[in-house]
Order: structure tokens, then C-alpha cells, then sequence
């Protein structure tokens, strides 16, 4: 070949030769027009590129086009210095600190004299319209430390980013028409590719995360290939706003966050506490059926268990400051409110002699753990620094392993896809790195999942560096009721916490062996799934979850005695009733039933009071109502219930 040539590898194993210097617009070009106009960026031996970067001989390349899902991220990007370039022409002073994609968008903070508003947004909006318009574009340029701090000498931030710049790393810096930004990239061609944006809302972050920095604005948008999934989009984010479950959880009454006690604290109103407890009791029952023993262990620890463990050093930002010693105890002796609960449960296991007959020994609990999250992370129910979690640690021999793997996938799909419908896909998330043990350990336990994984039958993902610091795990993935994803079980293998407690069984042989040990939780934390559940049903609870199951209403005063004595044979029957005596209209009466998403309305007249009917109005179904007598009311009540079904039986 000659050294004035460059050959690249394409996707289906053929080789293209170019002109050395070629850039992957020229590559897409050579392959044909329709190509060339669709390009937004390559992908080169993995790594995604600008098409104006020239190729090396021997690369692997593939034309990035709006079909591929990395080439979202790429314009997202790119629409976030879209939107710094409109703050930079309307506040000429702003400070510009990172402008990332994220899932569904992107953001870009700025250090302004004072936050954004609306009609700020809207004026950055307009802006950036005009910034598409102008089809700058996005010019890459590789430049020393020396010119990079020269560039940007009067932006603070994007200094300190460069001091954190190793020697030897590029530094590469992108212009499009009167903006230029310290950044990796990889952009779209030019700003007039982005065409289908829009701009959200500005909230408060602090400067790297830091509680300890200045606070800048962050404005959030979001950009799509085209109109239709930019529509639909913003339709989810609607819907998402009327599900919030800290809107819904406040006029439900479920719960609250008082700010005498802190944030991240959850209250859990009567309502809101009789929906955990019907989540334990379901989760209780179901693995008491299995085999699992309930345990329960001290909120508070020496914090010599954690140093023993691992977490300590490695988790010790998550948690809360050593306490001071007991009265009676030594100076240096210092206490920790735990963080989670599988050192405790070690020592359950390690109180006794185990036997190879005794495993799996599987210990569970449902239990208040408590971790320092920072404040500006804090969401409603879905992130809290006080957490109820399903917790359960099974210690078991290793050629158990595969068998106890079956068991717990069992009980997703029993939890997850049965019992709340649920559509899920696993991810094996493998070695972070900041991890425990050493690799030869950690190969031997993500070989063990993996291969329970393949002989399962299961489709998976590699969640590469996604696993805790002390094992793998499967971590369950689910959607909700509008698509979006959220995190449910995660099932961790551990050989690294048994070596460290020493923990032992006695084998067949009469010698001592290690078992391993699995943690897992089903619904994780009970605040997060519960803040799921609010959002996914929208606040409608199927009957056997819901706080208040049925509310009988009399028309009249005269009603009342008869109201009142079908509250007392629902509630006989173990149904969650209540009566509406207000001296208020029927109609009233029935609109704030369904304001309170009750999901049986039970009206009792003069005819009703009569012949021991009521007449029936499900949730939903508008003015439909249906008589029915009383007992074969409470029958279908209880097969409902006792069936946890998602749709009404009556």
C-alpha cells in the first residue's frame, strides 16, 4: 500500500482505501451521497469521533447516522454547547463550568450573578434557534496546557478543569461561530443539524457536586431526531408531572418530609404506612415459604465492624459521622448508625457451628438503615438518607450457588412480573474500580453468575464495572406504566465478606470450608419502590395495596345505621372500609372518593338499606355503578384481594 493511502475497516469486513489524511466525512462521502448527507459522526476501534478527526491506517470504522443510539448522545452534546453559546451572547459574563448528555437530554451549568427564570429560558431558547440558523461549524482544535489556561483566562472554572488534566493528556477545545469550549466532544458537524430541542427548566448544583462550592445554575433541555419523539417526550414528561409521587403523596396523605427533622427523613402518614405494611407482609410471606429465617439486628455498631468489613473505607462519605463512646467504654471506642445490614447478619451466622446440612442458611430483615446523602441529591421517596430496605444475606456452599440463583429469580418474576405486571430485563454488572478482593476472586464469582445467567435460559446485559465493592450482581431493571426505567432486585454474589469474617461450615469430610454468601433485596428500598408504585399507578392502587379499600356512602341521614353496618362486615371480612357521614351531597361525596383514588365506592339508599344490597361504583368506570348483595360484594372483595389482582372484579 502507499504511504499516501490510509485502509479502514468497515462494519461488514470489507476494507476501503482512502487518501492519507482522510477524515470520516471523506470515508462516508466515498461510500455514497446518501451517506454523506446522513453522517453525524464515526465510531473508530470503539470510541466515538467527530467526522472532520482524520483516520489512521488499520482502524476499525463505522458512519454514525440518527438510526444509532450513540449518535443521540452525540447531538445531545452538541445541543448542550448550542445552549451555552445562546447564555454566552445574552449574559456575556456567565461563567461556564460542564455541559454533558444525559439519559432523555443534556445540561450545561453556569455561574450567573443570579438564577434563570422563565422568561430567561425562553430568551436562551429563542437564541439558540438562532444558533441552529446559523449552521456553525463545530471546529476541533488539539491545544498545549499553555494555550488552553490563555484561552480561558477569564473562565474559572474551565481553569481548574485543566489543572485536573494529567501531563501528557490532550487537551482539545471546540469552536461553533463566537463560542469555543474546553471539551473531549465528540459534535455533530455543524449547529444546523440540531433542529428538535427544547429547553426544560434551571435548578440549583453546586460546583462539581461539592456542598462546600458555590451553587450555579444548571439548565436542563433535551434534543431528538425528530419532531414526533420530541413530542412524545415532552407528552411523558407531562404525564410524569401528574404522577409525581410527591405531589400524589401529599394529596393522598402517604407520607411527608418535615423540615424539624431534616431531609431525606421519611414520615410515613397512616395511609402511606398501611401500604409498607402490605408490601412486608406480601414479601414476608412469601420468602417465609422458602425457606429464609427473620432476623433482626441493632441500628448501631461499633465502627470497629465496619473497618473489619471493608465498607468503612471504602463508603465511609455515604455515612453518617462516628458517635462518641458509651458511658463505661474505653475513649477510642466510637458507634456508626449502619449503612446496611450484611455484617450484622454475619454475625448471626458466625454466633453458631454451621453444618453442610444447615446451608443455605438464608437470613432476612426488613430493616432502617441510614446513609449521608448529600442534600442536593435528596427526591421525595426515591432518594432519602433513611431507608427501609427488604433486606436478606443467604450464606451457602459454592455448588449451591446456581440452584439459590434459580430460587431468587423466582421470586422477581413471582414479585416484579406477577404480581405487579411488570416487564424487567437483568444486567450482570461486573468489577468496579474501587473493589475488594483480588481479580482472581471477583473472575471466579462473575463466572458463577454468568453461568447461572446461561442455564437459566435468561437474555442479560454486561453492566461493565457496575458491580458493588464486594461482588457482581444481577441488578433487575424494570418500566413503569410511561416507559421510563427504574432499579429493582439486585442479587450480589460474595466470596470476599465470608474471607474477612473467617465465617465457616463444617463439610462432609469433617473439615472446615468458606461459604460464600449472596445478598439481595426484592424491592430494594421500601421508600423507592413505594414512590415507584405512586407514580406507576398513578396514585390507583390495585385493591389489595390500596390504604382504604372501599368507602360506603349513605345518601341520607336516615342511611347511616345501614351504612354503618356495611362498614362493619367489610371491615369483618377484612376489608379496609370507611363511611362518609358528612352531611354533604352524594355527588360531593363520590367526587372526593375519587379524588382519593378509593377503588370501591359502596352507595346504600333506601332501596339498598332495604334488601342488603349495595350499589357498587368501581374506580374508573365513571357513572357505572352495579347492585349488588352485600355478601356476594364482600366474596368478590376478598377473591380480588386474595388474588392481588391489577384489575377490578366487580
Amino acid at each position: 500500500m502507499s504511504p499516501s493511502e490510509v485502509r479502514v475497516t468497515l462494519p461488514d469486513g470489507s476494507a476501503r482505501a482512502l487518501p492519507a489524511g482522510a477524515t470520516g466525512a471523506d470515508l462516508a462521502r466515498a461510500i455514497g451521497a446518501g451517506l454523506a448527507k446522513a453522517a453525524l459522526a464515526v465510531r473508530v476501534d470503539g470510541q466515538v469521533w467527530d467526522l472532520s478527526r482524520p483516520l489512521a491506517d488499520g482502524m476499525r470504522v463505522t458512519i454514525l447516522t440518527d438510526k444509532d443510539s450513540q449518535a443521540l448522545d452525540v447531538l445531545r452534546h452538541s445541543s448542550a454547547h448550542v445552549l451555552a453559546t445562546a447564555v454566552r451572547q445574552l449574559f456575556p459574563h456567565a461563567k461556564i463550568g460542564f455541559g454533558p448528555p444525559i439519559e432523555d437530554g443534556f445540561y450545561y451549568d453556569f455561574e450567573v450573578e443570579r438564577p434563570f427564570g422563565p422568561e430567561d429560558l425562553e430568551a436562551i431558547e429563542k437564541k439558540m434557534v438562532e444558533v441552529v440558523k446559523a449552521d456553525y461549524p463545530f471546529v476541533r482544535e488539539e491545544v498545549s496546557r499553555a494555550e488552553a489556561k490563555q484561552r480561558f483566562k477569564d473562565d474559572p472554572l474551565k481553569l481548574e478543569r485543566i489543572a485536573d488534566l494529567a501531563d501528557g493528556e490532550v487537551i482539545s477545545v471546540y469552536t461553533d461561530g463566537p463560542f469555543v469550549d474546553l471539551c473531549r466532544g465528540p459534535h455533530v458537524p455543524s449547529t444546523g443539524r440540531i433542529t428538535h430541542f427544547k429547553l426544560l427548566h434551571a435548578a440549583g448544583a453546586y460546583w462539581r457536586g461539592d456542598e462546600r462550592r458555590q451553587m450555579l445554575q444548571r439548565i436542563y433541555g433535551t434534543a431528538w431526531f425528530t419532531k414526533d419523539d420530541l413530542d412524545a417526550y415532552l407528552r411523558r414528561l407531562e404525564e410524569a408531572r401528574k404522577r409525581d409521587h410527591r405531589i400524589l403523596g401529599k394529596q393522598l396523605d402517604l407520607f411527608s418530609i418535615q423540615e424539624d427533622v431534616g431531609p431525606g427523613l421519611v414520615f410515613w402518614h397512616p395511609k402511606g404506612a398501611m401500604l409498607q405494611f402490605q408490601l412486608r407482609r406480601f414479601i414476608e410471606d412469601t420468602i417465609l415459604e422458602r425457606g429464609y429465617q427473620l432476623v433482626y439486628t441493632p441500628h448501631v455498631t461499633r465502627e470497629q465492624l465496619f473497618l473489619r468489613s471493608g465498607h468503612l473505607p471504602l463508603y465511609a462519605e455515604n455515612q453518617f459521622p462516628a458517635m462518641g463512646a458509651g458511658e463505661g467504654e474505653a475513649e477510642n471506642v466510637r458507634y456508626r448508625v449502619k449503612p446496611m445490614n450484611c455484617p450484622m447478619h454475619i454475625l448471626v451466622y458466625a454466633s453458631q457451628q454451621r453444618s453442610y446440612r444447615d446451608l443455605p442458611v438464608r437470613l432476612a430483615e426488613i430493616a432502617n438503615v441510614y446513609r449521608n446523602e448529600r442534600s442536593g441529591t435528596l427526591h421525595g421517596m426515591l432518594r432519602v438518607r433513611g431507608l427501609t430496605m427488604d433486606d436478606a444475606h443467604v450464606f451457602l456452599r459454592p455448588d449451591q450457588i446456581e440452584d439459590e440463583i434459580f430460587q431468587l429469580l423466582d421470586i422477581v418474576e413471582l414479585v416484579l412480573g406477577r404480581t405487579f405486571g411488570l416487564a424487567y430485563r437483568l444486567d450482570l454488572a461486573t468489577r468496579p474500580a474501587k473493589k475488594l478482593g483480588d481479580d482472581a476472586t471477583w473472575g471466579q464469582a462473575e463466572r458463577a453468575l454468568e453461568e447461572a445467567l446461561k442455564r437459566r435460559g435468561v437474555t442479560y446485559r454486561i453492566d461493565q464495572g457496575g458491580g458493588a465493592f464486594y461482588g457482581p450482581k444481577i441488578d433487575v431493571k424494570f418500566n413503569d406504566a410511561i416507559g421510563r426505567e427504574w432499579q429493582g432486585a439486585t442479587i450480589q454474589l460474595d466470596y470476599e465478606l465470608p474471607e474477612r469474617f473467617q465465617l465457616e461450615y463444617t463439610g462432609d469430610d469433617n473439615r472446615a470450608h468458606r461459604p460464600v454468601m449472596i445478598h439481595r433485596a426484592i424491592y430494594g428500598t421500601l421508600e423507592r419502590f413505594c414512590g415507584f408504585l405512586i407514580e406507576h399507578f398513578a396514585g390507583a392502587f390495585p385493591l389489595w395495596l390500596s390504604p382504604e379499600q372501599v368507602r360506603v356512602l349513605p345518601i341520607a341521614d336516615v342511611q347511616a345505621p345501614a351504612a354503618r353496618a356495611v362498614h362493619e362486615r367489610l371491615r369483618g371480612a377484612g376489608i379496609r372500609s370507611s363511611v362518609d357521614e358528612r352531611s354533604e351531597t352524594l355527588n360531593y361525596k363520590i367526587r372526593d372518593g375519587e379524588t382519593h383514588k378509593v377503588p370501591y365506592m359502596a352507595v346504600v339508599g333506601e332501596r339498598e338499606a332495604q334488601a342488603g344490597t349495595v350499589a357498587v361504583r368501581a374506580r374508573g368506570a365513571g357513572k357505572k355503578q352495579v347492585v349488588l348483595p352485600l355478601e356476594e360484594f364482600v366474596q368478590q372483595l376478598q377473591e380480588e384481594v386474595r388474588t392481588r389482582s391489577l384489575s377490578p372484579l366487580v
